[in-house]
């Protein structure tokens, strides 16, 4: 489903009243992205930042590389639980952030009924302040590094949703829709769907009618 964003975003402002900062208030809330390991490439980290302001109507500040903790580290498979990061991350949050990603090259995993150890691309509870996100698997059959970058820039946007209160979404190829555990679902998205744009509103929280840094999909 294709959105004319800025037609939409202008007929929406009439709704843009109150709730959270940035959506009627003085300041705009504040996103900190917390880099986990030293292996995760700088431009990484530009693109999760520009495709966060391209969505959300957000400060992002980016923390200083944090090692990653070692009561996550999970032997048996080399990765690291995603659970325990976001436990690492919730503890770790500035007072002065409104929400908390962190981001990382390493491969995460989660628990996920049969799987007692499931590998993921992110995780984020709904609601909650904290979320992490993977390079790791947004590199399987990528075309280049700016391929595999711009599906790292879009998990981005689908975790911080999860964590504004976005469920995941019905509609095909919208950001939210459920990945069911494969990365290559992000090659067919593009956008926000108009329910989880009006869903976003009716939260409080302001979008910012930016860009997307990725090419649209062509039609097929």
């Amino acid at each position: 489903m294709r959105v004319d964003r800025r037609g939409w975003l202008i007929g929406a402002a009439a709704v843009l009243v109150g709730g959270h900062a940035g959506a009627g208030g003085d300041e705009l809330p504040r996103v900190a992205l917390a880099t986990l390991g030293g292996t995760l490439p700088e431009a990484d980290v530009a693109m999760v930042k520009t495709a966060l302001l391209a969505f959300y109507e957000v400060e992002v500040v980016v923390l200083p590389r944090a090692d990653l903790p070692k009561q996550a580290y999970y032997p048996k498979r080399k990765r690291y639980r995603a659970e325990k990061l976001l436990d690492f991350l919730t503890e770790r949050a500035p007072k002065s952030a409104h929400r908390v990603l962190g981001i990382t090259a390493v491969d995460i995993s989660t628990s996920k009924p049969p799987h007692e150890d499931w590998g993921v691309i992110g995780l984020a509870n709904m609601g909650n302040t904290a979320c992490v996100i993977s390079s790791f698997r947004c590199k399987r059959l990528a075309r280049n590094a700016e391929h595999a970058r711009q599906r790292f820039g879009k998990v981005a946007v689908h975790e911080l949703g999860h964590t504004f209160g976005l469920p995941h979404c019905p509609t095909k190829d919208c950001l939210m829709q459920d990945a069911k555990g494969s990365v290559l679902t992000s090659d067919r998205e593009y956008d926000l769907c108009t329910r989880c744009r009006q869903m976003l509103i009716r939260r409080g929280y302001g979008l910012s009618g930016g860009t997307p840094p990725w090419p649209e999909p062509k039609p097929k």
